[in-house]
């Protein structure tokens, strides 16, 4: 597979071949099955050749008569590889094979083995196992499936007609040969399969993505016009009203900029509340972000995260009670852990966060920036009809707990994390 960023031929990818280089590597790892494993698995099965090889060092032909085995088994091998060479999702990623083509490239060789098995012996049958495994990449799932079970009839009756029939059949031979053939061709079929369902569950992703990229941008649009079509509707006339009253009426134009200027202010908020209102912080990136300032400040942590949904107003309040709260500890105490609990009931759900920065320190005064941000914070809480709560543990007072709850329909399970 190319490093990503570079096509084969070493030029720069652009940023559509890029994102499809992506998409590809993303089905690789989805498979399960790295390029280096897929060619290890592809090209072991080349032991097939081990048998006409030895028939060949036991038959010890003339040379005249060696070179046409060797040149079909060279012909064997160099089909096998440019088919099988690359993994399944390249495959499925360039243009297939032309149906004519592929069938047109199985005849050959199958016409192949039955020649080289006639002339040097029934060893060459072997060289079917190949062709099948090709048959299940190169053609779709039930079209590969009649072909495999059509080579595992011929792999059965070309071995039966060349023992002089079947009475004078290896068998123990020739069922291994039948059931390899069958075996590896619906194999190679079912990875096709595997491959196309992989990338149908790719194109749905990236098509819920889209639609999602969509969505949002016709909800902002929506929102933006609802909030702007009207108000702005009313600038116009009342600044076109008060251009025509300057000169006529001096004081109701100026009682209609004023109002222009009322208008605008308001519009102005409104706008800025609906930006906040994409804006939210999400519980889930103010974790993160406590993880990460805890770890910068030295603090151990622990945390327990509700597992679930929650409703983006609910969860927008929790992200700014974990926000305040760890800027706090951060800012205000010298703790050395803090505590993260989030738990949900059946109707409510409760954040804690316990730290032991009280040790050797006052707590925080009414004045104090600490107290302001609880307040706001308590304020934030109350409008969505929660309590917070918060002061030193009773039995320990070096240890200072913020506690908050908050109504929730909802209920999820509870994981946990933990850090020391």
């Amino acid at each position: 597979m190319e490093a990503e960023g570079t096509a084969a031929t070493g030029r720069p990818l652009g940023s559509a071949e890029r994102s499809s280089a992506t998409g590809l590597q993303e089905m690789v790892e989805a498979s399960g099955i790295s390029p280096r494993l897929w060619r290890l698995y592809a090209q072991a099965w080349l032991v097939c050749l081990l048998f006409p090889i030895l028939t060949l060092v036991q038959l010890r032909p003339p040379l005249l008569r060696l070179l046409p085995a060797t040149a079909g088994l060279a012909i064997f091998v160099a089909s096998y590889t440019r088919i099988m060479w690359r993994h399944p999702v390249h495959a499925q990623a360039r243009d297939r094979w032309p149906a004519r083509s592929a069938y047109l490239l199985l005849a050959c060789l199958v016409a192949l083995v039955l020649v080289l098995s006639l002339a040097y012996g029934s060893a060459f049958l072997w060289l079917l196992v190949g062709v099948s495994a090709m048959a299940g990449v190169l053609l779709p799932p039930r079209r590969a499936f009649v072909v495999v079970m059509v080579l595992t009839l011929l792999a059965l009756g070309s071995g039966v007609a060349l023992a002089g029939g079947l009475g004078a059949t290896d068998w123990l031979h020739l069922i291994p040969l039948v059931l390899l053939v069958r075996g590896l061709g619906l194999d190679m079929a079912g990875v096709v399969r595997l491959v196309r369902a992989l990338r149908e569950v790719h194109g749905a992703r990236g098509e819920l993505a889209r639609l999602a990229v969509v969505e949002e941008r016709l909800r902002m649009a929506r929102d933006l016009h609802d909030l702007l079509g009207h108000t702005l509707s009313i600038i116009t006339l009342k600044s076109e009203l008060a251009a025509r009253l300057v000169e006529q009426d001096p004081s109701r134009a100026a009682a209609e900029m004023r109002e222009v200027e009322q208008t605008a202010r308001q519009t102005l908020r409104e706008v800025r509340a609906a930006v906040a209102g994409y804006r939210q912080p999400t519980l889930k990136s103010e974790l993160d972000g406590a993880r990460q300032i805890l770890e910068a400040a030295g603090i151990g942590y622990t945390i327990e995260q509700a597992q679930g949904t929650l409703p983006p107003v609910v969860d927008a309040a929790l992200a700014w009670v974990v926000r305040e709260a760890v800027t706090n500890v951060i800012r205000h105490s010298r703790a050395t852990w803090c505590h993260i609990g989030i738990q949900v009931a059946p109707e409510h759900v409760f954040v804690e966060v316990t730290n032991n920065g009280l040790s050797g320190r006052r707590l925080p005064s009414r004045s104090s920036s600490t107290s302001t941000g609880l307040a706001s914070l308590a304020e934030r809480v109350a409008v969505h009809g929660g309590h917070l709560r918060a002061g030193p543990l009773p039995a320990d007072d070096n240890s200072f707990r913020l506690c908050v709850e908050l109504p929730i329909p909802n209920a999820g399970s509870i994981g946990s994390e933990t850090r020391r």
